[in-house]
């Protein structure tokens, strides 16, 4: 039974998008392992059939000293599993676990699902973080991009070659069975839905002072926020906002086909995505979507017809797209909104993105 260990830097990372993938590699005999760190609900993989590895990584944190723990217990991982193939998500298991795989010569896919802050804004770090990163990709099998511009810039960063092994899917895809079509609710109440970590990157800001401004405006729309606050210092600024009638903050959610289902268009003013899930999953409910015009978000919006895009971190270009959907007809907000449909069923299917994984895997652990 071949062997694959799939790295990624928390549960959801795996269970929101690559679960499917992860069923499939079980039903066609793999033995799947799975190293996160510790979390009660990697219970659910483990009844799955998979064996959980725990590893101490801090998502956000820079220590030197928990960094090297880090590289060390991928170390310690792959010696004791010897995998036929390792799959890493997100950059800290894409670098520690990718250099750990080359120095034990252990064959690795490794996907990028976005840039993340340390490039996104410029970090210090930025320069030793692209030199690691270049030395765990130079053996991979293969490297996986989500969208055309975050591939471009790892060339450019020389983190890839040109001869490197590289594919682009359209993100994680969506479940189309989870994510089905739900009518558009009337316009009595017209709702924005921020569906994200809550973080800076994400562009809370610009949805929280576009929130503000529209609010005190417009007697008919309200704002959502659903997520979990990931920078500490946001949380006062929902309490804030959210006691004085500007938005609902609705936490971390499970049941997020049903908040999109009421609600009018999902807005994501990120500064940068893989290639937004969140996104693909609105337009699969068949939700108009907003967001801004930067890599990862505009491949899954066509100006004007499926949603609008605004700047990247301009509140006043995102509240002049927001008044700008405001002000379309309702027949023209549901025209829009089947077409984000359209859009996901050609485009965003999750069994694309899977059957693209899968033959790979097969071709790789087989050669």
């Amino acid at each position: 039974m071949k062997k694959i260990l799939i790295v990624a830097n928390h549960y959801i990372t795996v269970y929101a998008f690559r679960r499917e993938l992860v069923k499939k590699l079980i039903e066609n005999d793999y033995k799947v392992y799975l190293s996160l760190p510790k979390s009660e609900e990697n219970q659910y993989f483990k009844e799955l059939g998979c064996e959980i590895i725990e590893s101490p990584m801090d998502r956000r944190g820079t220590n030197p000293i928990s960094e090297l723990k880090l590289f060390m217990n991928y170390i310690k991982t792959l010696k004791a599993i010897v995998p036929d193939l390792v799959l890493t998500y997100t950059i800290k298991p894409n670098i520690y676990a990718g250099i750990a795989a080359k120095l034990l010569k252990v064959k690795t896919i490794h996907t990028v699902t976005g840039l993340g802050s340390v490039y996104i804004q410029n970090m210090y770090q930025k320069s030793l973080i692209a030199k690691l990163n270049k030395v765990a990709f130079k053996s991979a099998s293969r490297v996986i991009f989500l969208n055309e511009d975050n591939k471009k810039f790892y060339h450019d960063m020389k983190i890839i070659s040109k001869n490197q092994k590289t594919s682009i899917v359209p993100g994680s895809g969506v479940n189309l069975d989870k994510f089905k079509h739900k009518k558009l609710p009337s316009d009595n109440k017209i709702r924005f839905t921020f569906v994200a970590r809550v973080l800076k990157d994400k562009g809370i800001e610009e949805f929280l002072h576009a929130a503000k401004s529209i609010v005190e405006n417009y007697n008919n729309v309200e704002f959502e926020v659903v997520g979990f606050v990931d920078e500490e210092r946001y949380v006062k600024f929902l309490a804030e906002y959210e006691q004085r009638g500007f938005i609902k903050y609705l936490g971390k959610r499970s049941d997020i086909p049903e908040i999109m289902e009421k609600t009018s268009c999902i807005v994501l003013p990120s500064y940068g995505e893989g290639r937004g899930t969140v996104l693909q999953e609105g337009a699969a409910i068949g939700r108009p979507l907003i967001t801004c015009d930067t890599y990862g978000c505009r491949e899954n919006v066509e100006e004007g017809y499926n949603g609008y895009l605004c700047e990247v971190a301009n509140p006043e270009s995102l509240k002049s797209k927001l008044e700008k959907f405001i002000n379309l007809s309702h027949e023209e907000k549901v025209k829009m909104g089947n077409r984000s449909r359209v859009k996901a069923e050609k485009e965003f299917n999750r069994s694309i993105v899977i059957e693209t994984y899968l033959n790979e895997i097969d071709k790789i652990t087989k050669s």
